[in-house]
């Protein structure tokens, strides 16, 4: 069987690594063998799945992975005008470079400097070509925790996505969020996009989002809970300590998605 590929985008600060964490959890809970791969250059992957503050720290992102960078792609990192391989050899850096928490293999990306906009500089060359792989050819399940967008995805890379989930909170900011990253998503030919709506508050909450996402197949409502801000400590996953509501709300999504 195929092995299950997802990606989750939305606005900063809306649920995105928390639904991530939620969903790598409780697929390795399951026994699925499972890649998290947190593609936000603000990385709270981590931290969503309850690695201490130590352990985050030893973790050493791609785009800061310097020799691994200029071996794979015959550059030098930050010297501009090179000739460098446009195909790098990736398939083995997530064995030998994710960490493995709770069941989970974590493998961070990490911000790429670019010299410019559009730069074609030797680490993105090798994220992209990372992301295809994982995507195309990897047969764990994964999960791809995105920044605001799909910046690391490609035409080729988005036939091997089962699903784009964009995670929506009720406010103005968010929704038009939602509706750039399904605009990027329609133009890499990736069709197949649902939506999450996270820290909703009340009926008029759920309400709103759904009015202004037309229609769109919202796979959960996920409340607004203070248990969920509790756990964001040293430690602690996003499912730790969660009453059963909200725990079985993330179940419902995951069950709903695996169906796909």
């Amino acid at each position: 069987m195929k092995p299950f590929k997802i990606a989750i985008s939305g606005k900063g600060g809306v649920g995105k690594s928390t639904l991530a964490a939620a969903m790598s959890l409780l697929l390795a809970r399951r026994g699925t063998k499972v890649l998290a791969l947190d593609a936000d250059p603000d990385a709270n992957l981590a931290a969503c799945l309850g690695m201490t503050e130590d352990a985050q720290k030893a973790i050493v992102p791609i785009s800061r992975q310097i020799a691994l960078i200029e071996e794979r792609t015959g550059a030098k990192v930050k010297q501009y005008g090179q000739m460098f391989k446009l195909n790098p050899e990736v398939s083995d850096i997530a064995d030998n470079y994710a960490v493995t928490h709770g069941g989970v293999s974590l493998l961070v990306l990490g911000a790429i400097e670019k010299g410019g906009s559009g730069c074609a500089c030797p680490e993105n060359v090798l994220i992209r070509a990372l992301v295809s792989d994982l995507v195309l050819h990897n047969d764990q399940a994964l999960i791809m925790d995105m920044e605001a967008g799909i910046e690391h995805l490609g035409r080729g890379t988005a036939r091997g996505v089962d699903a784009m989930v964009v995670v929506v909170e009720p406010g103005q900011r968010s929704i038009d969020s939602a509706h750039r990253i399904i605009a990027m998503a329609d133009d890499i030919g990736l069709k197949n996009i649902k939506f999450v709506l996270n820290k909703v508050a009340s009926s008029g909450d759920e309400g709103f989002v759904r009015g202004a996402l037309a229609g769109r197949e919202v796979l959960g409502v996920v409340p607004y809970c203070e248990d969920l801000r509790r756990v964001d400590r040293n430690g602690k996953s996003v499912l730790d300590g969660l009453r059963n509501e909200v725990l079985q709300e993330f179940k419902n999504i995951l069950g709903k998605l695996t169906e796909m």
